[in-house]
């Protein structure tokens, strides 16, 4: 398939932001409708971004026959439902991080990937460049044995977020969040953000085999909670730590991974991964040993053109893909559960990335 004809389901914060923007520098690729509720918004994108045609139908884009791949760009409790439905109808599906919020439904979105021939890409930010770069040292031995790893992702909360967004959207500030709402979001920060933590620890230190975790509401107006953290235990036999959150207004998205030989250490916003090892094995004082990765030598720069390169070869994205993303989900739901239940919880699913 040399040209995609991408069709978005829903004309939020998340398709305004990133789908609409990366989309239009993908080489060989059009969107061609969105679908949305509000029909101002479906008017500004569609206006800002050239899009020809929109619906307010979601069915509407996956019956379309110009349509070749879909986005879903819905609220998280909704991707399983209308990513299977795209991915039966035989459209290439991207989509948007989390997979879900339930096992069943995760384990359904599998077994749809499994049995159809499209390409599914559904974690986006996995096969970035920092995950990339630090999965190629880890596997040329630079780290030695991987003894730990952590990551922390977080922000000042959905209505900062939102507030940018309602930029783009062209609209007024408002107070009626969904991200606040637990009968419409169902889950809080941990899943809104702390998916990108688990996400990339799992890219680069493997599976993992249990997780302990505390989550609390610090300063927002939900019963959701707004803060956590989680230590992990990896199939390889190392431990990690990840946090996450609503309530960090300086950002933090950024990881490291300690081993043997050395480390890498990701900054804010993985701008940049730097590789350290020690210049003496038997001088604890003598200098370390300092290398700037160059990230603009990977050829994966954002997820769309990632999902359009695997859809052109025909194949799956070897780590954002359905069954890493199952991983991701059951490893968040057993911190929800970890938290209730003041235990240690096991994760059942297996992957074999590293």
């Amino acid at each position: 398939m040399k040209h995609l004809k991408v069709g978005i389901i829903g004309a939020g914060g998340i398709a305004a932001k990133m789908h609409l923007p990366e989309l239009q520098t993908v080489d060989h690729c059009d969107v061609v409708m969105l679908s949305g509720r509000k029909q101002s918004r479906l008017d500004v994108l569609c206006r800002k971004f050239k899009v020809p045609r929109w619906t307010h139908e979601y069915q509407a884009v996956i019956d379309d026959e110009e349509v070749n791949a879909v986005a879903i760009a819905l609220p998280h409790p909704l991707h399983v439902e209308w990513g299977i439905k795209a991915i039966k109808a035989g459209k290439h599906v991207y989509m948007q991080k989390p997979l879900s919020t339930s096992m069943d439904e995760a384990d359904a979105f599998v077994e749809a990937t499994e049995n159809h021939d499209q390409t599914v890409l559904a974690l986006p930010y996995m096969s970035n460049p920092h995950v990339l770069a630090c999965r190629d040292y880890i596997q040329e031995g630079k780290l030695g044995t991987i003894s730990s790893a952590q990551a922390r992702a977080s922000h000042g909360g959905p209505e900062v977020y939102y507030a940018g967004i309602q930029q783009i959207l062209e609209e007024k500030p408002a107070d009626d969040l969904w991200f606040f709402d637990a009968d419409k979001a169902d889950v809080g920060a941990l899943f809104d953000m702390g998916v990108y933590a688990i996400a990339n620890l799992v890219g680069v230190a493997g599976a993992v085999k249990s997780i302990t975790a505390k989550l609390t509401t610090v300063a927002k107006p939900t019963k959701l909670e707004d803060t956590a953290s989680m230590i992990l235990e990896f199939e390889s036999g190392a431990l990690g730590t990840a946090q996450t959150g609503w309530c960090d207004a300086a950002r933090t998205y950024e990881f490291s991974v300690h081993g043997t030989a050395g480390k890498l250490v990701s900054s804010r916003q993985a701008q940049s991964l730097r590789y350290y090892c020690p210049s003496s094995q038997v001088d604890e004082d003598a200098p370390l040993v300092e290398e700037i990765i160059d990230l603009s030598t990977y050829p994966v720069q954002n997820s769309h053109q990632h999902w359009a390169d695997c859809i052109r070869k025909g194949i799956q994205p070897p780590l954002s893909n359905a069954a890493t993303a199952r991983h991701v989900t059951e490893i968040l739901l057993a911190a929800l559960k970890s938290s209730r239940e003041n235990r240690t919880v096991d994760i059942t699913s297996r992957l074999n990335l590293i």
